[in-house]
């Protein structure tokens, strides 16, 4: 991978489902890139497509596709222009994994875990049993799960140690890149703090990017090294972490924050007036103008794309170079 080369680079992505009541626009032009040791977090509120995009980067489509699309570059290869069994052996799960949101629906009740651990390798890498186990055990010690836990069943791990688990599988093929979809959503807090403290010394030690989906601002910030906003099927602001949680520029993304609570001082929480817009019939203009105190008339007819200062927001408000910030 060259300086210039980015680890992942998105290009007009495209993910449509055909429904009974017309197409879903889940995933509809979504441009963004990923450095290598780098975790970019996707926020935004439940159905806007955070995990529709997880699974059209990974092309995990189910069968009512109406439209895919786009272009996915990773270390400057398209692997759009791969078809299924090369995407298979050489993309999914070797270069790019998945921690998907909920553990034990990932995690089959009558199979070991550490068999399960090991199965990627077995069919990706082509190792044998024993040396599978053997790499089960390291990403165990690497994940802060007992050794001797890959001869458990998942019902007798905790929620905590199911979510380590998945993770370990993640990591067994030593991909570059690992999605991760709401990791720590069902857990308490504390084992929350404790995923994410496993999350930031696996990038640290091993080099490893991740995209982060997730609705919890608070916990995101912990990871965030990037922040890309996602409304209505669209990235409406990306924005490097320091900038984006001290200053966010788009209506959608200030008011995301104002509904934040703060450990110090006085804060009236805020919230979001209204619902978000049906996927089926998306408006013509701005997509978060019918919410927004600050529309004007041009956002209810013009689609807003622009980039300010190596920020990208879709907004009116900067389409004047006064306003860049």
């Amino acid at each position: 991978m060259t300086e210039n080369t980015k680890l992942l680079k998105i290009e007009d992505l495209v993910l449509y489902f055909k429904t009974s009541q017309g197409k879903v626009q889940a995933v509809d032009k979504v441009n963004f890139t990923l450095d290598a040791n780098r975790a970019v977090v996707i926020l935004g509120e439940s159905g806007c497509g955070k995990s529709s995009l997880a699974k059209a980067i990974l092309r995990l489509l189910p069968r009512n596709v109406a439209e895919y699309g786009g272009r996915i570059y990773l270390d400057g290869n398209d692997v759009m222009k791969l078809n299924e069994e090369e995407f298979r052996l050489n993309v999914r799960w070797t270069a790019i994994s998945m921690v998907p949101q909920a553990a034990m629906n990932a995690l089959n009740p009558v199979i070991r875990v550490g068999d399960q651990v090991a199965e990627p390798t077995l069919v990706h890498l082509g190792v044998d049993k024993p040396k599978s186990i053997a790499l089960a055990k390291r990403m165990f010690q690497h994940v802060g799960v007992p050794e001797d836990f890959v001869s458990r069943y998942p019902f007798e791990l905790s929620g905590g140690m199911r979510q380590r688990v998945a993770i370990a599988m993640a990591l067994v093929t030593s991909p570059k890149l690992i999605i991760l979809d709401e990791p720590t959503s069902a857990l308490d807090v504390l084992t929350q703090a404790n995923i994410f403290n496993v999350l930031k010394r696996l990038k640290k030690e091993l080099g490893i990017s991740f995209i982060l989906i997730t609705h919890d601002i608070a916990t995101s910030s912990e990871l965030a090294d990037d922040v890309a906003v996602m409304y209505a099927g669209q990235i409406v602001e990306m924005s490097d972490a320091h900038r984006f949680f001290t200053s966010p520029l788009h209506p959608y993304s200030q008011k995301l924050m104002a509904s934040v609570p703060r450990l110090y001082g006085d804060k009236e929480l805020e919230f979001i007036s209204g619902r978000p817009p049906s996927l089926i019939n998306i408006p013509p203009g701005c997509r978060f103008a019918d919410r927004c105190a600050l529309r004007f008339e041009k956002c209810v007819n013009d689609p807003p794309v622009f980039k300010r200062d190596g920020r990208l927001v879709k907004c009116w408000l900067y389409d004047q170079p006064e306003n860049a910030q």
